[in-house]
């Protein structure tokens, strides 16, 4: 969450008594005594709130509200009153302040607007900056998800390699999405308008591979988990690749191929020539300030599939998920959000307390939800798509509370 303030008050003792309690609740103040002092900081890109004096000598914080919205309407101004300025803080609101305090405020109070206003901020920033990445229109900035350095570097890592034509090695852990990089490596390159063909390489004979080639002739063909392929398709592929196949070739792995090939469980000469290129997927535990951004995504996704509106996720929730190591990387990413919008336990730590009855219930009950939502609310549709009689599909909506309205859009 955004941890900036930026305190503008002319009465020196109340300004360091409410940054003292900023930074005893982790927050970055940013002190200033004035509205003139205050307004180099006031920028579009803030990444952070203003709490700011109504009333000071000079231009008064109805000025500094002004100002803020013609710089960046939204960022967050939290007004302090003092006695008797309600009415002016009320017309404040009303000019577009996020909320007001009157003084002296509790130091709860004050943490409470401004946990709301910092993390609105947040929201904004992290909106800006994903949009900011997909207006630059291509496929990096569309599909591989992240605002953090390494997700930077990973979209300009594929950008490069996507241009050179030369074979492409992606690596990465399990579940970071080693064929979707591959396929962007493909959408980006020379081969783009060509044919993206995915193969498995595991059981994959070499009488099958002279096909795949040639169904990805004039595009790309990904070979995902390279290091399952048999012995013999292996020298198969080593000789295609040096005399052309009229396909790009990519390979994905999840496994340390070049211990492999030391250890002689996979021919060297393939793994040297398939990483021309190498492309490597940083895990999420390795930039956790990464998972809001898309657990959101994938929150709106599902939210779209299953045709319902969008949960509200708390700042408390997302910082949750960022403390996990998610092994299962952006695949348990996703089916987190699967859960987190059907109304299912977060993880299996959390079902495993409850009784088989209570699991099946809270699973019988995303169900239910999930086809009014596809069906617009219409109850008779949904109970017809999940093959129950009327009767008894709205039974099951009284047992559950669910009410079809509440699914009409």
């Amino acid at each position: 969450m955004t941890r900036k303030v930026l305190l503008v008050d002319d009465d020196s003792a109340v300004r360091e008594a409410l940054a003292q309690t900023l930074e005893l609740a982790d927050y970055e103040p940013v002190t200033a005594g004035s509205f003139v002092a205050a307004k180099d900081h006031i920028r579009a890109d803030f990444a952070g709130v203003i709490v700011s004096d109504i009333r000071m000598p000079g231009r008064d914080g109805f000025h500094l509200l002004t100002y803020t919205r013609d710089m960046d309407a939204d960022l967050p101004v939290i007004l302090l009153t003092g006695e008797g300025d309600i009415p002016m803080a009320v017309q404040a609101m009303g000019q577009g302040a996020f909320d007001f305090l009157e003084k002296p405020c509790a130091a709860a109070d004050l943490l409470k607007v401004l946990g709301k206003a910092s993390e609105a901020r947040e929201h904004v920033l992290q909106q800006r900056a994903m949009k900011s990445e997909l207006e630059r229109g291509d496929p990096a900035a569309r599909l591989l998800f992240g605002l953090s350095s390494k997700a930077e570097e990973l979209r300009e890592r594929v950008r490069t390699v996507a241009q050179t034509g030369a074979e492409v090695l992606v690596t990465g852990p399990a579940g970071s999405g080693v064929s979707k990089v591959a396929e962007v490596v493909h959408l980006m390159s020379p081969q783009s308008q060509g044919p993206f063909v995915k193969r498995p390489s595991a059981g994959l004979s070499t009488s099958d591979l002279v096909h795949v080639c040639e169904d990805a002739a004039g595009g790309s063909l990904f070979l995902d988990e390279i290091s399952a392929m048999p012995e013999a398709t292996q020298y198969a592929a080593l000789e295609m690749v040096e005399q052309g196949v009229g396909a790009r070739i990519l390979a994905g792995t999840t496994t340390d191929l070049a211990e492999l090939s030391s250890d002689g469980r996979f021919l060297a000469d393939l793994f040297y020539r398939l990483d021309v290129m190498r492309v490597r997927i940083p895990s999420l535990a390795e930039r956790p300030e990464d998972i809001p951004v898309i657990f959101r995504h994938y929150v709106a996704q599902a939210a779209e599939q299953a045709g319902i509106k969008e949960p509200e996720i708390t700042s408390d929730h997302l910082a949750s998920l960022m403390t996990r190591d998610w092994p299962g990387n952006a695949r348990s990413l996703m089916s987190a959000a699967m859960r987190f919008v059907l109304g299912m336990p977060e993880d299996v730590s959390q079902a495993a307390e409850l009784g088989l009855s209570e699991q099946m219930a809270r699973v019988e009950r995303s169900l239910l939800i999930a086809a009014l939502g596809r069906h617009n609310g219409k109850a008779s549709e949904a109970a017809k798509a999940l093959k129950l009689p009327r009767k008894t599909f709205y039974d099951k909506l009284a047992r559950y509370h669910i009410r079809p309205e509440d699914y009409r859009r």
